[in-house]
């Protein structure tokens, strides 16, 4: 969202009471469940890694270790250290705790998630994330804000009621989410210690409130204290149902999940959660300069892991663990080159990590291609689009109809296998696609043209070329083809020399080619 639209929409609304501190705005909670299943009581928590997260130290692509450790030898881990998924593939060694899910099959890891034409700036790159729109559409709402508009436009007059008692989202820890953010009001609701909420007294208002900006002003003032006072019972009354508060564990984002464990197990029936750890915005001191392993970014994963490992062994104590499903996200990932401050600069694409009984565990796409000629301004190239990510958990988690996903996200989303072994209602067997093409190029590195080969099924695809920082340069094709084998001759000799990608996708599948030219 653009600063000058957000101080538009809070001056709009006026000052936000505080819960714990926080600024809130309170949230009915039927909100978007007018688009979901009346039966369903899935519940997603979301984690948002603040600054960038590095993937490429995150995630190893060992099978690329060669020329990943002429780019950034100076912060790479040890390839004899990473914790192995398989022979390609390696989790930091700050990551026990998430290979302990992984071999349990109980998280996802999906490759080189981002958008087309990445933006590398925190603020605008995170609007892109929580509006779920394209890098080039100023979006003002959230994509969960959205729906919850479109049936209850009266919010926030009304709320909480007998059908509305409890908050749709909570941020623990934090403002509140913008992924909430409806065209006038947040319907989201943020919290720090449910323990310690106390009531705020209600003055008496005169009846007679006068037509007015400033009685606009006065009656959104009144309904929002009523509100704090509302929900702040509804969740301090959750909180010591569920368990009340659990010992700080010396991890502050385990401490949040906890929080949001002890709010489940007290029967809200919320169905989003936010919450944020900061810090990875790694531009300096990313690592010990002699010792890769140990430093700033090793911390903060290892206090990720351990939170997601710590809250799923909470919920299957409390049986709620096949209610509930976890996702990471962060603005980007990191340049592939460290830079000489012993970190790394803002980049494209990164992995994001799902997690949960209910999640297909395993891996979806493929390592990174690392070129043995890095530029420096050079990313991680897109996989996968996250709105992809989003529209395969609305669809399969919160049993959405795919044409309201549409709505809601974009036409041209992937539905990508992330629920297994829990009720979902699509139609569409993820099983019979690998997600990925057949696709290869030749000459390459290419000098005036080069020849694409791919094989597809009878559908529609679309293959378009980006440069080394994620911007699209060219859409290469778009349209049906028959099933078979397909050859394509791209023109490149009006290309500057350098690195580019080549991206091949259907609504099931893609696969992208790393483009040398030296025209």
């Amino acid at each position: 969202m653009k600063r000058r639209s957000f101080l538009k929409t809070s001056a709009a609304i006026s000052t936000p009471l505080l819960i714990n501190g926080i600024p809130i705005s309170a949230v009915a909670r039927n909100s978007f469940l007018d688009f979901v299943n009346p039966e369903n009581d899935k519940i997603l928590v979301l984690i948002q890694l603040g600054g960038g997260n590095d993937g490429l130290n995150t995630v190893l692509p060992l099978d690329q270790y060669s020329n990943l450790d002429k780019a950034r030898n100076k912060i790479l881990i040890k390839e004899s250290l990473g914790l192995k998924l398989s022979d390609k593939t390696a989790l930091h060694p700050s990551l026990a705790d998430m290979k302990s899910l992984y071999d349990d099959s109980n998280l996802s890891l999906i490759h080189s998630v981002g958008y087309p034409n990445q933006n590398r700036s925190h603020f605008r790159s995170t609007d892109i994330w929580t509006s779920g729109s394209q890098a080039d559409k100023y979006v003002t709402t959230g994509w969960l804000g959205r729906y919850y508009n479109n049936h209850h436009s009266s919010f926030p007059i009304g709320y909480p009621n007998a059908n509305n008692p409890d908050p749709l989202a909570i941020t623990v820890g934090g403002g509140v989410s913008q992924t909430c953010q409806g065209p006038i009001v947040n319907f989201s609701l943020a919290i720090n210690n449910p323990d310690t909420l106390a009531a705020i007294p209600e003055p008496e208002f005169n009846s007679s409130i006068p037509s007015t900006n400033y009685g606009n002003e006065l009656r959104y003032i009144m309904t929002t204290l009523q509100q704090y006072n509302d929900y702040s019972e509804v969740i301090k009354n959750g909180f010591i149902s569920g368990g009340g508060t659990i010992a700080a564990s010396g991890n502050p984002l385990l401490d949040k999940l906890n929080i949001v464990a002890q709010l489940i197990n007290g029967g809200l029936k919320t169905k989003v959660y936010v919450v944020n750890i900061g810090g990875f915005d790694t531009h300096n001191n990313q690592c010990d300069p002699d010792d890769h392993e140990i430093g700033e970014h090793a911390t903060l994963l290892a206090q990720l892991a351990g939170a997601m490992k710590g809250f799923q062994d909470l919920l299957k104590k409390y049986s709620l663990d096949k209610r509930v499903v976890g996702m990471t996200f962060s603005e980007f990932g990191r340049r592939i080159i460290a830079n000489d401050s012993t970190g790394t600069d803002h980049g494209t694409a990164a992995p994001l990590f799902l997690f949960g009984s209910c999640i297909k565990g395993g891996m979806i796409g493929n390592n990174p291609t690392i070129s043995s000629s890095v530029g420096n301004d050079e990313g991680v190239a897109m996989q996968y689009d996250f709105r992809s990510v989003y529209a395969s958990i609305l669809i399969d988690w919160f049993q959405m109809e795919a044409s309201v996903v549409k709505q809601l996200l974009f036409e041209d989303f992937q539905k990508l296998p992330i629920i297994e072994g829990c009720v979902t209602t699509s139609v569409q067997d993820d099983s019979k696609r690998d997600f990925s093409f057949n696709l290869s190029n030749s000459p390459n590195p290419a000098d005036q043209y080069t020849i694409l080969s791919f094989d597809t099924k009878n559908e529609f695809i679309k293959i378009k070329l980006y440069d080394s920082i994620g911007s699209e340069i060219k859409n290469i094709f778009s349209g049906n083809v028959g099933e078979g084998h397909h050859e394509i001759k791209l023109d490149t000799s009006s290309l500057s020399a350098g690195n580019y990608v080549i991206r091949i996708s259907s609504q099931t599948a893609q696969k992208t080619k790393l483009l040398g030219v030296i025209n």
